[in-house]
């Protein structure tokens, strides 16, 4: 069953956007009294009845709802440093998305080579990955921020740094998740976090781990982090 965006819902029917009703129509090809799925990036599943089949303005009727759908009982923030390659930086998204994650925020680190991000594709991206693994809350994108700026933000629940760096002490998530539900994974660039960076972290109440004995991506580690919440909470 195909599965569409519709943040504006209200009542017993809704119009999709123009992209939206033309995917439904034009490129689905779905028609008049074909059932569909729908949902609105707050956590509401819905499913509905094509009534008019409009390639620009799509109305689906309203037959039922489930509320706080696959609601998961944690909430993730992903900080990670944007990829040189966009391409990997896009796939990141959409992996991560897909696992399952409420923020994304891009922070610039000191080894970072890329300083800003495609924030169309990238929102684009997100609700695509949201569709496809039938997920009814949207992932927030937040503004690129500097490393120091973001982890000196006063945020409750656990802050953990993934580093390979053996100067300093790390431990597992499994020997340092609790059941938390908030929980911020800093996830650094390609040439990892400085010295200062990570002690830096530490100070302001940061958890050092590791991702296991590989050396690891900024795409494959961050969807390592999230999935290792994931699967810790199954």
């Amino acid at each position: 069953m195909q599965v569409f965006y519709a943040p504006d819902i209200s009542g017993n029917s809704c119009v999709l956007d123009e992209n939206e009703s033309r995917h439904c129509a034009k490129v689905l090809r779905l028609c008049k009294s074909d059932i569909v799925k729908l949902i609105d990036g707050k956590g509401n599943l819905y499913e509905g009845v094509i009534i008019e089949p409009n390639p620009k303005a799509c109305v689906i009727n309203i037959n039922n709802v489930i509320k706080d759908y696959q609601q998961r009982p944690y909430r993730l923030h992903l900080v990670v440093s944007p990829l040189k390659n966009p391409e990997r930086f896009d796939w990141l998204i959409e992996k991560c998305v897909e696992i399952g994650v409420d923020e994304i925020t891009p922070v610039i680190c000191n080894k970072t080579e890329k300083m800003s991000i495609r924030k169309e594709r990238v929102e684009s991206i997100i609700i695509s990955a949201m569709k496809q693994s039938l997920k009814a809350t949207l992932t927030v994108l937040n503004p690129v921020t500097g490393f120091r700026e973001m982890i000196s933000q006063n945020r409750s629940g656990l802050k953990l740094i993934a580093h390979c760096s053996d100067k300093y002490e790390r431990k597992s998530i499994m020997q340092v998740y609790k059941g938390e539900k908030e929980i911020l994974f800093l996830i650094g660039p390609e040439g990892d976090f400085t010295g200062d960076e990570i002690q830096e972290a530490v100070s302001k109440g940061f958890v050092s781990v590791h991702l296991g004995s590989s050396r690891l991506r900024t795409e494959t580690a961050a969807i390592a982090a999230c999935l290792s919440i994931y699967l810790l909470n199954q």
